[in-house]
């Protein structure tokens, strides 16, 4: 598979693959998309640490990566959210079985309402979590005022995160293959992290009794 990852890197493929792996991975959260930003990161890194030999034009570039990844999660999550708008029953009845589902949606709802979407930008990083939290706005008919802007940010700090731990890890570790695996086990353990924040239960809120 690395190898696979490894020769697609030092095409201008890399790009469509990406884009397309990141917006597609709201329905089908199985797809390596966050595999795919860090090997290309990690090759662009190991590509300008080669020394005085020039960087070839095919290899990623950072930037150009950091604003396709950002782009196409915020388009994945407003697909997502307009799936969710629209309902039907089938979602209906998938919602209404599923415990999570209906709870990250009170929490969703929740959290917009109060003008905090952090929700959105935790979710993100969370095996799953993106897509339970974009059909929910949608599903909740929440703004899209409320809901876009926390995407964007979402989609900047995961992108930002996934770029970051590719490019500087290889960079740091001087050796391509070894800055990839430990910037995925980071990537996995930030998702770890993220899935129970998103499962923890809201503290209920206590009312003070006044002194006699």
């Amino acid at each position: 598979m690395f190898e696979t990852l490894g020769s697609l890197t030092t095409s201008p493929w890399i790009y469509a693959v990406v884009a397309l792996s990141v917006v597609l991975d709201v329905f089908l959260p199985v797809l390596p998309s966050g595999v795919l930003v860090i090997t290309a990161a990690a090759a662009a890194a190991a590509a300008g640490a080669a020394g005085p030999v020039p960087v070839p034009t095919q290899v990623p570039d950072i930037l150009a990566l950091l604003v396709i990844a950002t782009t196409a999660s915020v388009l994945g999550d407003m697909a997502a959210y307009r799936l969710g708008r629209r309902g039907g029953a089938r979602l209906d009845r998938a919602i209404a079985r599923s415990r999570r589902l209906t709870r990250a949606h009170e929490r969703l709802g929740t959290a917009l309402a109060r003008g905090g979407g952090a929700l959105v930008v935790i979710a993100r990083f969370a095996p799953a979590g993106r897509s339970v939290v974009s059909l929910g706005a949608g599903k909740t008919h929440r703004k899209v005022m409320e809901f876009l802007p926390w995407s964007v940010l979402a989609g900047m700090a995961w992108a930002g995160y996934s770029v970051a731990l590719g490019y500087f890890g290889t960079q740091w570790l001087g050796t391509q293959w070894l800055g990839t695996a430990l910037s995925l086990v980071a990537l996995f353990a930030a998702g770890a992290l993220a899935a129970f924040l998103v499962r923890r239960p809201v503290p209920a809120t206590v009312t003070a009794t006044p002194a006699a």
